[in-house]
Parts: structure tokens; C-alpha cells; sequence
């Protein structure tokens, strides 16, 4: 099959992400001693700074992490909403969902906690070390990309007219940087030098000093700033009015990172480790263990018969998706059910010849599925598909949709992670002037309908649609994968772990083979929509194929050859030992780099 660049092969390591300075920064922590938990917090750290558009230090992350044994842990960097968030509370505003951007939308920052968690307890190297790259483009500046530029043109009245602080953050005299011109955010760099410098005051030793910089993050400056933003700012939103914040400095105080057994499911020889059911991980593990039922090597690599049988599963993995994922720590999530074999026999046999228009969640355990009123009464929403190759649809009022970057490391010792950050995007809420970022709008997420899994409610996770992957091969780190795009992010890397396994494409080969999704079911983004029966192809699928699709009754919608995903991946082969690695060539920004 073609390929647009070779799959890379060594020894001493890989690091491949959605930005080639992130993936560099990656690859140099390797070079000089790091492993690879060092290499993935100095390349996450640089991810905020050069894809502002698609995260931020306001937003969050989920991490999987394997040691050389096989151990895998998950680090829950996805923050709470305010204790003051209720239902009642939105309602009273007038509000039928929660706002896609504002300060309404804002959970607990919980990126800076799970990276620096994670340092602090697998890595080897100081915060000021894997800061420093982050710190110096901050500082000295960066080239800006075409997407991040399209972004802030698309927002910039907005700017001008409400969001001031991010106008004199992001807009020149002129009006938006041009594209490939050279960015600073001194004001965040300060922040970020500040951290450390406190962090260092406090203590000499690495670990007690990451510790002190996540107390200046959540118990010191940072926290002070935010709860003051919160507290004395009215902020436009998507509901066309303005709002305050509900956030505030205890909100931080009282959060911790975690570490969290991953949710995990075997298929065809592989462990598939994923995040619990307060994010979106275990819909690919359901969607595996329906397929799993399925002869897709019989069936051809992206023949109609096997795209046909993906995207039904999918559907009715994402329908159970809406009707039973939530935040554990406050829904009872039956997810032993709906991994068991028992459960996906059953589902299995929804499975027919022609698309179906549906939304069909299953009851694991004899339990009743609860839709929101809107999807059960109302019937699903129609959508419209963006063509952008897995970049966010931004509207001019701020909306967005699958906004995320990825970045995958696997070290010469065989330590993997994998790790999505997202949120806290340039197009979320207005910059805070003492931090040079802005928060997060994760609660977006969450209903204002009493009694779903993911209902709003104070201190609770919002289920998260991040989702990074992470596979084991007799107990040994074999795969570590992912991919922006929001509910898309579990159907491309599906697709990704399904043609590498079964049409025997090397990771390169993979992720440039013509990619494929659903809209069928409900956006997890504001303001919520969906559009049944919808199947998005790249126009690279042949025309028999596109054909047979639509005459089994799928509503077919061909986008441009390469728009959709922006996988990476990194592996280690059992056999040789050797190192492999691969990003995506779609958007012309992803790169992997090692040796």
C-alpha cells in the first residue's frame, strides 16, 4: 500500500505527536538520558505552547503509562466541575445545555496536575528540565501554524469585541499573526518560570519540588488569579449572553490527580488498555469485543462488508456510551456488563445487512437505558460534517469540535505512554491576563437533565470524549496509539488497531490507509448534535465501495482524500526488540522522530 513517508525503526527510542517541535523536544529528552515519561511531560508541556488552538494549561489529560514489565496505570488528568455547579443553577439562567465556551463551561484545570503527577512518580528528570522547552518557545517564540492562525481569524470580532484580553494575547494591530510568523506568550513563559522558582525555593530535592510547583498551580498564584477571574468577570458565551464563572480557588485546593487501574479487553492477541468510563476509552474496547464475533480478515480490508461491520458496532457501542458512561465516583457505570462476552453476543445480533438509524443503547445486568430527553423524545439532531483533517470546526461565537493534540513515547527500555491533552483552547474563554491562558470548557459535556450517568453535578468529571490506547502482547508493552477528534477518536484509532492487526499494514501504512467514522449518534460538544446514519469517508475509497455502502442504506458523505484523523503511534516488536514509530501525514504537522 502507498505510503507518504517510511515507518520508523531503531533502537534507543521514538516520540511521534500531533506537532514536530513537540515530537524533536521528545526525541532530545531521549538523547540526553530521559525515559520516556520525561520525554512525554517536555513534549506535552510543548504541545500547550505551539498548538494553542487545540490545548492548553487550562485544560486537561488522560495518560496511559506501561513500564517494561506490562504494568499499565492510568493518570487521570481530567478535572471536576465547581462544587457550585447544579442543574438548578443553569436553569435559573435560562439554559437548556451547558455553553460550549465561558467561564460557565470551566472544570478544574487538570492537565498541569497528571503530567506533573505522572514526573514525579515514573520519571527522572527535574520540573525545570522538562519545562524548559515549553518555557523557552513561550518566551522566544514559535513558528504559528496555518490551523492555529484559521482559528483566531474565525474568532477574532469576538475578540475584539468581547474577549479583550485574548485580543491582546493573540491579535497584532493588524489583526491575526500571519501564518508561519514568529509567536510569544511572554505572560505565560512568567508564569511557567514562576512555578518553577517557587518550586525550587521550597525545596532541593526533585521530587518535593514537583510537588511545590503543583501547590503553586492549585494552592498558590494560579489559583488565586483564577478565582479572582472567576469572581469579578461576566463573560460572552454560545448562549449569546454573558455569564460569571462558578469556579474558584477551593475548587482547586481540594483536586488531586489520580492513578486509576485502566479498563482493559483481549482481541486478537492483544491486551487493549483504555481509561474508564469517566472518558469515552471503553467504547473501543465494547466495539472490540462485538467484533471480535466478525471474520474481518475474511471480509477485506476496507471492503463494504467490513466498513459496513465497524461503524454498526460502533453504533451500538456510542449508543451505550450515552446511556450508562459517567463518572464512577458518582454513577454506579455497569462496566463489567458491558465488556462481558454474554453482553456482546447479545448486542452482536442487532448487527444487520443495512444501516441502521437508531440509537439503540443495550441493558447490561437487566438494567434500564436512560437516554437525555432530547435523543429518547426528540429524535437525534441533525449535524453538519467538517472537512477539516480532524481539526476543530470553530464558529465565530467560539464553538468548537475535537480539539486535541496526542503524543505516544516508547523508550530503549520498552517504557510506553500515551497521552491525549485537550482543552483550554484559545477559542474556550478569554485569556487570564495575570497567566497568559485561559480555562478549559469540559462541563459542556455534561446534561442539564437530573438523573443520566452524565448529568451535571458539582465535583464531578465530565465524560471526557479523550481517549489514548495503549496494548499489551503477553504482558509486554507492544502499541501505544491515538488521535485527536472528539467522538471520532475511538472510531480512528479502531480503524488504526483493526488494519494493522488484520490486513498487516505497518504503523506507517496504517494510518495513511483512507479513514472512515460515523455521525450517527450524539456530538459530546456543544451544542450536541448528531446525524443519524451519517458515514464520513476520504474520497480516496473506491467508488464500488462508496456505492455499496449507500445501497446498504448508510448516508454517505465523501470528504477530501485526506481529512480525516491525525493518528500517531509508536511500538516495540517482541521478536527484534526494535523500536517503531509513525504519525500522521493529514494537516502536514504530525511527525515522528527517533532512532
Amino acid at each position: 500500500m502507498f505510503t507518504t513517508r517510511p515507518e520508523l525503526v531503531g533502537t534507543t527510542g521514538m516520540v511521534t505527536s500531533t506537532h514536530w517541535l513537540a515530537s524533536a523536544t521528545g526525541m532530545a529528552v531521549l538523547e540526553r538520558g530521559g525515559n520516556a515519561v520525561d520525554a512525554a511531560v517536555a513534549a506535552g508541556f510543548v504541545l500547550q505552547i505551539v498548538e494553542p488552538h487545540l490545548n492548553g494549561p487550562g485544560g486537561d489529560v488522560p495518560i496511559l503509562v506501561a513500564d517494561p514489565t506490562g504494568r499499565v496505570e492510568a493518570y487521570c488528568g481530567q478535572g471536576p466541575t465547581p462544587a457550585a455547579a447544579s442543574i438548578e443553577h443553569y436553569r435559573d439562567l435560562g439554559l437548556d445545555l451547558v455553553p460550549g465556551t465561558g467561564l460557565l463551561a470551566a472544570v478544574v484545570p487538570g492537565a498541569f496536575g497528571a503530567w506533573t503527577l505522572l514526573l514525579e512518580q515514573r520519571g527522572t528528570w527535574t520540573l525545570r528540565d522538562v519545562l524548559e522547552p515549553a518555557i523557552s518557545y513561550a518566551a522566544d517564540g514559535f513558528p504559528l501554524l496555518p490551523n492555529t492562525v484559521a482559528t483566531i481569524r474565525t474568532v477574532e470580532q469576538l475578540f475584539r469585541d468581547e474577549w479583550l484580553t485574548s485580543a491582546q494575547t493573540y491579535l497584532t494591530s493588524g489583526g491575526p499573526p500571519a501564518a508561519g510568523s514568529r509567536f510569544r506568550n511572554p505572560v505565560l513563559a512568567d508564569t511557567y518560570r514562576r512555578i518553577v522558582t517557587e518550586a525550587e525555593a521550597a525545596s532541593a530535592g526533585r521530587e518535593e519540588q514537583i510537588r511545590a510547583a503543583r501547590d503553586a498551580f492549585y494552592r498558590g498564584f494560579v489559583a488565586e488569579a483564577v478565582d479572582e477571574w472567576c469572581r469579578t468577570q461576566q463573560v460572552m458565551d454560545t448562549s449569546g449572553r454573558r455569564h460569571g464563572g462558578l469556579l474558584d480557588g477551593e475548587d482547586l485546593a481540594r483536586w488531586q490527580p489520580t492513578v486509576e487501574e485502566p479498563a482493559s479487553q483481549d482481541y486478537a492477541g492483544l491486551t487493549v488498555h483504555k481509561t474508564g468510563p469517566w472518558g469515552q476509552g471503553p467504547v473501543m474496547l465494547q466495539q472490540l469485543a462485538l467484533l471480535s464475533g466478525f471474520d474481518l480478515p475474511a471480509m477485506g480490508h476496507l471492503s463494504v462488508d467490513w466498513i459496513h461491520t465497524v461503524v454498526e458496532c460502533a453504533k451500538l457501542s456510542f449508543a451505550d456510551r450515552e446511556a450508562w458512561y459517567g463518572d464512577p465516583a458518582h454513577v454506579d457505570v455497569p462496566l463489567e456488563a458491558l465488556l462481558s462476552p454474554a453482553y456482546a453476543e447479545q448486542r452482536r445480533a442487532l448487527v444487520a445487512d443495512t444501516a441502521s438509524y437508531e440509537l439503540r443503547p443495550g441493558s447490561p445486568g437487566g438494567r434500564t437505558p436512560r437516554l437525555p430527553a432530547r435523543d429518547a423524545g426528540e429524535g437525534l439532531r441533525p449535524a453538519i460534517t467538517a472537512d477539516g483533517a480532524g481539526e476543530p470546526t470553530v464558529l465565530s461565537d467560539g464553538t468548537t469540535r475535537g480539539d486535541t493534540c496526542h503524543v505516544d513515547v516508547v523508550d530503549r527500555d520498552g517504557m510506553m505512554v500515551s497521552a491525549t491533552p485537550s482543552g483550554g483552547w484559545l477559542q474556550s474563554s478569554p485569556v487570564i491576563p495575570d497567566l497568559g491562558f485561559c480555562l478549559g470548557s469540559r462541563a459542556q459535556m455534561m446534561w442539564l437533565e437530573p438523573g443520566l450517568p452524565s448529568s451535571l453535578a458539582g465535583g464531578k468529571r465530565p465524560r471526557t470524549t479523550l481517549s489514548p490506547s495503549l496494548a499489551t502482547r503477553d504482558g509486554i508493552p507492544y502499541l501505544a496509539f491515538g488521535t485527536p477528534g472528539g467522538d471520532q477518536q475511538d472510531q480512528w484509532s479502531l480503524a488504526f488497531l483493526l488494519a494493522h492487526l488484520h490486513a498487516g499494514l505497518d504503523l506507517q501504512a496504517t494510518i495513511d490507509a483512507p479513514m472512515f467514522h460515523s455521525e450517527h449518534f450524539p456530538s459530546s460538544f456543544y451544542p450536541r448534535q448528531a446525524s443519524p446514519g451519517r458515514l464520513v469517508v476520504e474520497g480516496r475509497l473506491t467508488p464500488d465501495v462508496i456505492a455499496g455502502l449507500r445501497a446498504r442504506g448508510h448516508d454517505v458523505q465523501v470528504t477530501g482524500d485526506w481529512s480525516q484523523g491525525r493518528l500517531s503511534a509508536v511500538s516495540r516488536d517482541p521478536q527484534t526488540g526494535f523500536l517503531k514509530a509513525a504519525a500522521n501525514p493529514r494537516g502536514m504537522q504530525g511527525y515522528a522522530v527517533g532512532r
